[in-house]
């Protein structure tokens, strides 16, 4: 048999630290079940290629393309921030999409995306279900959080100063919340937060279905500016400092009607780099 049969081509994507395989599917080659196994198996670090998910990409009778996305568990997210930066970026390339401005569908829905040179900004889908400031009992403390579902769950902490963020156990601490009764049974992603002004703030992020924290969470850095504009810390555009350094801009517009705060025209912008073009061996996706 040919050593070249079952090779996959795959694109490597880093969107400020938050890592992807990124395959075009659109001769369908690859099923759903297929892409969750991949995930599984092409996300393990250091044994295979190493990501925080893949992205399937295919074709769309509404849109520009449509994606199918996969944590590196294989659970498959209904959005993702810094993933979808990174998908309109690879169409751009590839020449799926013929222009900077372009659309695509997710679970969360369509998706509007601009690409600039190695940066793309996304319009992200309307922020929903916001709770500010409700007690969350641990197993050794308790913690005082925040909540919003900017595509997926993302539950918050707003720190005291930059060193509590910087000695917090992100991991112990974000799998309690993670797991924890009051998200269930989707569970939800941890975020970490200090505001260190009126437009910039730090964020580390426990990810659900990496099941670790990340470099950067898009949805999570929007869901950390939106929750600490809802508490008049900050006003829009907020820069967000990520783990991996890189600086992500949250765009958004602040709508207060009596004692409800509403957001909308909420964006996403940063770095979206390609990493490598490459073929995937079946040698790595052994379980």
């Amino acid at each position: 048999m040919s050593e070249t049969r079952h090779r996959i081509r795959f694109t490597k994507m880093t969107g400020s630290g938050n890592d992807f395989i990124i395959i075009d599917n659109r001769a369908l080659k690859l099923t759903k079940e297929r892409g969750r196994e991949l995930a599984r198996l092409a996300c393990r670090r250091k044994v295979s290629v190493g990501a925080d998910g893949l992205i399937l990409i295919e074709n769309d009778v509404e849109a520009d393309f449509r994606w199918q996305f996969f944590n590196a568990d294989g659970s498959e997210a209904e959005m993702c921030g810094n993933g979808a930066r990174c998908a309109a970026r690879f169409a751009r390339l590839k020449g799926i999409a013929d222009k900077d401005r372009l659309i695509f569908s997710t679970l969360a829905g369509l998706i509007e995306a601009q690409v600039s040179g190695d940066r793309a900004k996304v319009r992200m889908p309307q922020p929903h279900g916001m709770e500010i400031d409700f007690p969350v009992q641990l197993d050794d403390c308790l913690l005082r959080l925040s909540f919003v579902n900017t595509g997926v769950p993302h539950a918050v902490f707003f720190a005291d100063s930059q060193a509590q963020l910087d000695q917090m156990d992100v991991f112990e601490r974000g799998r309690s919340i993670r797991f924890h009764q009051r998200f269930q049974p989707a569970g939800s992603n941890a975020d970490f937060v200090f505001v260190s002004g009126p437009r910039h703030i730090s964020v580390r992020t426990y990810e659900r279905g990496v099941e670790a924290e990340t470099l950067a969470c898009g949805t999570g850095s929007i869901a950390a500016a939106l929750l600490a504009a809802a508490k008049n810390f900050v006003s829009s555009p907020v820069e967000v400092l990520t783990m991996s350094g890189d600086t992500l801009v949250i765009h958004f517009e602040k709508i207060s009607q009596e004692a409800e705060i509403n957001f909308s025209a909420v964006y996403l912008e940063g770095d979206a780099k390609v990493v490598y073009d490459a073929e995937l061996w079946d040698e790595t996706l052994r379980k």
